[in-house]
């Protein structure tokens, strides 16, 4: 995951014209043992579950943890048999690495409370006939400032956060624990990332680790591998700012699905219509018209339309065709241009997003962490 731009280019202005504005933009990430995460994965798991029988399940799953406590709830209308709601829950606490039976928040010992109910008759109508299952907005984003078309910031502080939990479960080092974040900043001039300035990591760590180690493992092995050439020395590294992070997980802090909508998308550099994505089947927009927005978003920067492109999709509860679309180029492209060719290509009803994008497969485990967007193997991405 390399970046087009090289860490020494800059972008010249034109004779006589402002000098491009200088600026900082950072971006966090989390990793999978993150308490809302957890709820994330959980939430993920049981909607593949359902689609893995029933293609055509409707799934809306939130997860609450905390200590020892698993709470599900939401509404599930599917054909699937016998799904075990408990062994998916230990399952996938176990997948994340909470198995220590000394903690309040393992997978073994979680008390798990189940309050699932069938989707609304009054929402299933409207989605029976192809119609949106909620109103909402969407956003999709690309920049050609990464070749993965993401922003630099987010990328980066992706990429610090999952090789943590890859060092973690190669014992690389033993002292790691699930829990992390991730942050980035980065100095932009104009639209053109030129430096990292800043990166902060804060990760659990066992009880007898030393801040020393743990800094000395960020700022010497972790940063220079996840930054590769976006690597300086005289980046500031911030690690574990309080001095320690023993307690940490579901253990530690509550954690509830859907509240890191940022962390899943552009790290603020695009804007975001407040729906969450984890626990939701295809059928609700929140999750594939903000999967078919970058998508399209893609295609525009892709096609040289734009350096910069946001697409906006609005959608009313019950009604297939969206209220509106937006294409908006950042002055990096024709926008005029970019939307005619939008709505001569794309098709923004939900069955057809659906059915574009492949949607109706258990697919969602393999995104619920490091980004929804910028991964290679998601139908969005192709």
């Amino acid at each position: 995951m390399s970046a087009t731009i090289r860490p020494d280019q800059t972008t010249d202005a034109v004779f006589g014209a402002p000098a491009p504005v200088v600026h900082i933009f950072t971006s966090e990430s989390v990793s999978e043992g993150h308490p809302d995460k957890v709820c994330d994965y959980i939430a993920d798991s049981i909607l593949d579950a359902h689609l893995a029988q029933d293609p055509q399940a409707r799934v809306a799953c939130e997860v609450l943890v905390k200590d020892g406590h698993v709470v599900l709830a939401g509404e599930i209308t599917s054909s699937a048999k016998d799904i075990d709601y408990d062994a998916i829950v230990r399952g996938a606490i176990t997948e994340i690495g909470y198995v220590d039976p000394s903690e309040p928040f393992h997978a073994a010992g979680v008390a798990i409370t189940v309050l699932l109910s069938q989707q609304s008759q009054h929402i299933k109508q409207g989605v029976d006939t192809g119609g949106a299952g909620d109103q909402g907005i969407m956003f999709g984003y690309a920049t050609d400032e990464t070749e993965e078309l993401m922003p630099l910031p987010i990328l980066l502080a992706h990429r610090l956060s999952r090789l943590i939990a890859e060092d973690r479960k190669a014992a690389r080092r033993a002292w790691l624990r699930p829990d992390a974040k991730t942050q980035v900043s980065v100095e932009y001039v104009g639209n053109t990332p030129v430096a990292v300035r800043t990166v902060l990591v804060s990760t659990q760590h066992a009880a007898d680790a030393t801040q020393e180690e743990i800094r000395a493992y960020v700022a010497t092995d972790l940063v220079p591998r996840a930054l590769g050439a976006w690597y300086r020395d005289d980046i500031e590294i911030l690690v574990n700012p309080t001095g320690a992070f023993a307690i940490g997980g579901p253990s530690a802090d509550a954690g509830v699905t859907g509240r890191k909508i940022i962390v899943d998308t552009y790290g603020g550099m695009g804007r975001h219509g407040g729906g969450a994505f984890s626990g939701k089947d295809p059928s609700k927009v929140d999750r594939s018209g903000a999967y078919f927005g970058r998508y399209v978003a893609r295609q525009l920067v892709k096609a040289g339309l734009a350096r910069r492109a946001e697409v906006q999709v609005a959608y009313a509860i019950g009604r297939a065709e969206p209220v509106s679309v937006r294409v908006d180029t950042f002055g990096t492209g024709d926008a005029v241009a970019a939307e005619a060719y939008v709505r001569e290509q794309f098709k923004f009803a939900p069955n057809a997003i659906i059915e574009r994008l492949g949607l109706r497969r258990p697919i969602y485990r393999s995104t619920t962490n490091y980004g929804h967007f910028g991964r290679p193997g998601l139908p969005w991405e192709a």
